[in-house]
């Protein structure tokens, strides 16, 4: 392999993991939206494009991750599973005494060492809902920090619907407004903070160890680049021959 494909493979490298994390962060929208009012300008309804908003994701934030599990089992288990988080997880991680787990986060089971499961059997959500609730483990590795965030900001009222609201991000939804009660007993940059701290968790519970592996990335970039120089160097050598 010459030098020039060398580089072309490399680069394609590069720009295929900023793509992924560009993704993985909701870069790519969060969708449209149908504005039936129209404008001055324009009579006709109007087509927009809803933007994401940044989700307040920090690990190191052990306040924040505890107010989100806080939330999650409040207002997300009594449907969603998380199958591949277990409570003693949950203990470890966020700095949790396991007897406080066991007394205010443990609604579905006694036992610390069990995943996270539903409080009503998927079925019985089937005939409710169309179809049974999704896990929500990896629910932002699947759609992005931000699109879980927007997602969530996004509900608004709509009596036409079976459960009386609507979201922007995803139009006709089976899921029900579950914060609309928390929404409205707040004000707006508190209702959004809290939010913020339940997507901080989910995003903790699809990838515990997301930080530690930025950091070996780090250290696996620099060693990739340290690394170019004698390979550089041997490519230079082996083909100086070669005309």
């Amino acid at each position: 392999m010459n030098w020039s494909n060398f580089s072309k493979i490399a680069g394609g490298i590069i720009i295929a993991l900023a793509a992924q994390s560009a993704f993985a962060a909701g870069g790519h929208g969060c969708g449209t939206y149908t504005d039936t009012k129209g404008t001055k300008e324009v009579e006709d309804d109007v087509v927009l494009t809803l933007e994401c908003s940044k989700a307040p994701i920090d690990f190191s934030n052990k306040a924040s991750l505890q107010r989100g599990a806080s939330m999650f089992m409040n207002y997300c288990v009594g449907c969603h599973t998380a199958q591949y988080v277990r409570y003693s997880r949950v203990a470890k991680d966020l700095a949790i005494p396991p007897e406080l787990v066991e007394q205010f986060l443990m609604v579905t089971t006694d036992q610390i060492g069990d995943h996270i499961t539903a409080g009503i059997d998927p079925e019985v959500q089937g005939q409710w809902f169309g179809a049974p609730p999704p896990d929500l483990s990896l629910e932002t590795r699947l759609r992005g920090d931000d699109w879980v965030y927007t997602y969530l900001l996004s509900f608004y009222k709509d009596p036409s619907r079976p459960m009386g609201s609507n979201n922007l991000v995803l139009p006709n939804a089976a899921m029900p407004h579950v914060l609309h009660n928390l929404q409205a007993s707040t004000g707006r940059e508190e209702y959004e903070a809290q939010v913020g701290d339940l997507v901080n968790f989910m995003a903790w519970m699809a990838e515990p160890v997301r930080e530690e592996r930025k950091r070996y990335g780090v250290w696996v970039i620099l060693f990739l680049c340290v690394l170019l120089i004698p390979v550089y160097l041997l490519n230079k050598e082996y083909w100086k021959d070669v005309k």
